[in-house]
């Protein structure tokens, strides 16, 4: 209680905690959603190329309106942008499995499916980053990566019971609903946009006026380690959630009420262990953190390859989520203090767009290594992913601000 006190002694700006409900119940949708698709898509005869090919047309959609969705914040608000981006996932959830007889139809679907997608993280991002106090970026962050996980957490117990009483199609409308009501209360209950200049003056930064804004390039190479981070849990996130349920339950044998409850540990992982490891962050620097997240999370991986019982998957899959999906919300806090308030939104379009690109590429990789050379090269891919990304972020340990500090600090410290 004492750890939950401090925090809403901290923020007490409500926006920030509405968002963090409007996340929450995004999480519900999607995680029902994200737990029913892939079993969807084999009833429906589709095969792992097609799955992931699908993936490929989601992601598409999240790239295709990233860049647009920062410059429709810029031009009408990010509470509009984030409105408008909800009442379009609640059509286009709501309609898939009703379109998946023809794979134009349920990819044209997934695709605006990903637009409404970006619309809903940029806006909620950019709100917290604009509303979030300078030293309170990485808990604010994590606070809102935990609300997304208790909401995936949800969602696949909420599809069971939506299965075992009607159907998989009903389950996909009950996600249209949470999302269509989480669109209205955001239009009733939260505040217009924070004006630029009152972030200015809450963080002491310099005023935009006269300011040169980073360009793209520049922009992208200054947050490097967060947009790689986000481009491999996406790779990672996208292709998990489609080949490995189907992967234990033919190799493992596990069952297709089993299979459901996967993402829901993954995201149980995550709840437990990201506002601990956001802390971290803040101590001894969000790179070192990400660091040893990426390494934990890859030997993990390869652990699917030998485990055979069922609750040992469980255990495995939450400590998964524990490590490589906390890596999202730390690289978010270090873009958040590493770009001027101006910068946000074009921040979160690349790092969203990244996130995208990995959600684009995994799939479509994951798919014919399963088909081609089977499931466990598919595990060790993924693994040696997040090998490089430690790697990188080693290379490239000075981006971040805090190891920065220490460097500058140490000389001052020595007694030699």
């Amino acid at each position: 209680m004492t750890a939950f006190s401090r925090i809403f002694r901290r923020v007490q700006d409500r926006n920030i905690w509405l968002i963090n409900a409007t996340i929450l119940l995004v999480g519900v949708a999607c995680g029902i959603a994200i737990s029913l698709v892939a079993i969807h898509l084999d009833e429906r005869h589709y095969d792992e190329r097609e799955i992931g090919n699908l993936a490929v047309w989601f992601a598409l959609g999240i790239i295709s309106f990233s860049f647009p969705m920062s410059k429709l914040i810029d031009r009408f608000s990010a509470k509009a942008t984030l409105v408008s981006a909800l009442l379009l996932y609640a059509v286009t959830v709501s309609v898939f499995p009703f379109v998946t007889h023809s794979f134009e139809t349920a990819a044209f679907v997934r695709f605006f499916d990903g637009a409404a997608s970006a619309g809903i993280w940029i806006g909620c991002e950019t709100i917290l980053l604009t509303r979030a106090g300078k030293n309170d970026k990485a808990m604010v962050t994590t606070v809102y990566a935990a609300a997304i996980a208790l909401g995936y957490m949800l969602g696949p117990l909420c599809s069971r019971l939506v299965v075992a009483f009607s159907s998989i199609e009903h389950a996909f409308i009950v996600a249209g609903m949470v999302a269509f009501g989480t669109g209205l209360m955001v239009l009733w209950r939260l505040d217009p946009d924070k004006p630029v200049e009152e972030i200015e003056a809450s963080e002491n930064a310099a005023p935009a006026d006269g300011a040169v804004r980073l360009g793209t390039r520049a922009l992208i190479w200054s947050i490097k380690n967060s947009c790689f981070g986000n481009f491999a849990y996406g790779y990672f996130q996208a292709s998990a959630v489609l080949f490995l349920p189907l992967y234990l339950m033919e190799k493992k044998g596990i069952s297709e009420e089993q299979a459901i409850l996967l993402p829901g540990f993954f995201a149980l992982g995550m709840l437990c262990f990201v506002n601990l490891a956001g802390r971290w962050g803040d101590r001894y620097g969000h790179l070192l953190v990400m660091r040893w997240l990426g390494l934990v999370g890859s030997f993990t991986v390869v652990g699917f390859a030998v485990l055979d019982h069922y609750v040992l998957m469980c255990v495995a899959i939450t400590v998964a989520g524990a490590t490589v999906a906390s890596i999202s919300p730390i690289s978010l806090a270090l873009q958040g203090v590493i770009l001027a308030p101006q910068d946000y939104s074009r921040g979160n379009a690349s790092y969203n767009g990244f996130y995208a690109a990995g959600m684009l590429i995994g799939p479509a990789i994951s798919g014919r290594l399963a088909a081609i050379y089977g499931g466990p090269v598919m595990l060790y891919h993924w693994a040696a992913l997040w090998v490089v990304f430690v790697v990188f972020t080693t290379v490239f340990a000075r981006d971040d601000p805090a190891h920065r500090k220490h460097r500058q600090a140490a000389p001052a410290g020595s007694t030699s």
